[in-house]
């Protein structure tokens, strides 16, 4: 590897302290990381890595030589941008989205017809990864982001609701304070990650109660919990951007909508950068405009430190 190649390895072994996961990244085996590493310490005449059979850190060189390392690698990453971006956005593009697959999947569909020259690759998966470590690109979540090595935007705010099919309101009643839930088919989600139940949570007042409900249903994606509803076999707590089309043509209704909680954020965020790349910044802007055709377009970016 030539010394642009070399700064480039030890950038990301500093950040990933992994070689193995920095020789995926780069397309080479970790023996050359290494290698390449051991080559740019003799060049510079100090050691870089304290290096173990389980761990690498940076030594005080190494903490030096990284901070002015990183704004070259920035540097480089500017002027491919700037480069690239008169041209069509177009290369892999590795994100990482939650577990509503089917619920995403027309606006990813009409996504790669629009810029057939970008290759996603998708991970659905409600766990917290690590984007920098796993080598994602983008990353799709609720939420906020307190990692200062990333930068975040926005897509849009939801607020989750209780809805329930006009048939089995027929059929049951419409709950008319939260304690008549307990007498209601509630259908919950449970977190893959976690194991824990879903708590449905509803404003009284100044406070946010948090329901404890007893289940008729319980699973651990939402697009089941939807159909469940939408067939007419219970109540289900539901981001309402989730069931915007359901909502608009009647399958699904509110209710106890004035105890609603606060909005909260759906967000993409990805890697720092002081430029973004082209086929980052479209993926992005059309999540927006499809997801929250309302307010996606108004969103800002900012550092993920300051949306924490």
């Amino acid at each position: 590897m030539d010394k642009l190649g070399s700064v480039d390895a030890f950038v990301k072994a500093a950040e990933i302290r992994n070689f193995s996961e920095v020789g995926r990244q780069l397309g080479i085996s970790a023996s050359a990381v290494g290698k390449a590493i051991s080559r740019l310490e003799q060049r510079l005449g100090v050691r870089l890595f304290h290096r173990s059979t389980r761990s690498i850190t940076l030594t005080p060189e190494g903490q030096l030589f990284l901070s002015r390392c990183q704004r070259i690698v920035e540097e480089l990453e500017a002027a491919e941008a700037e480069l690239s971006a008169a041209s069509s956005p177009k290369g892999q593009l590795r994100v990482s989205l939650p577990l509503v697959g089917a619920l995403l999947l027309p606006v990813l569909s009409s996504f790669i017809r629009e810029y057939p020259d970008i290759r996603l690759e998708l991970d659905f998966s409600d766990r917290m990864v690590n984007i920098i470590d796993e080598g994602f690109d983008v990353v799709l979540r609720t939420g906020d982001a307190a990692d200062s090595r990333l930068v975040t935007r926005a897509l849009g705010y939801y607020t989750p609701q209780i809805v329930a099919a006009p048939a089995y309101l027929s059929r049951r009643g419409v709950p008319a304070s939260p304690d008549d839930l307990l007498r209601h088919a509630c259908l919950l989600h449970r977190y893959p990650s976690t194991g824990k139940v879903d708590r449905w949570l509803l404003r009284e007042g100044d406070n946010v109660r948090e329901m404890d409900l007893p289940a008729l249903l319980t699973v651990n994606t939402v697009e089941p919990l939807i159909e469940m509803a939408e067939q007419g076999h219970g109540l289900a707590y539901i981001p309402n951007f989730l069931v915007r089309r359901q909502l608009e043509d009647g399958r699904l209704v509110t209710v106890l909508s004035d105890y609603a909680t606060d909005r909260k954020v759906f967000r993409a965020v990805w890697p720092s950068g002081r430029h973004m790349s082209p086929k980052i910044r479209v993926f992005v802007d059309y999540m927006a405009r499809h997801l929250f055709p309302d307010e996606g377009s108004r969103t800002e970016i900012v550092p993920a430190k300051a949306s924490a």
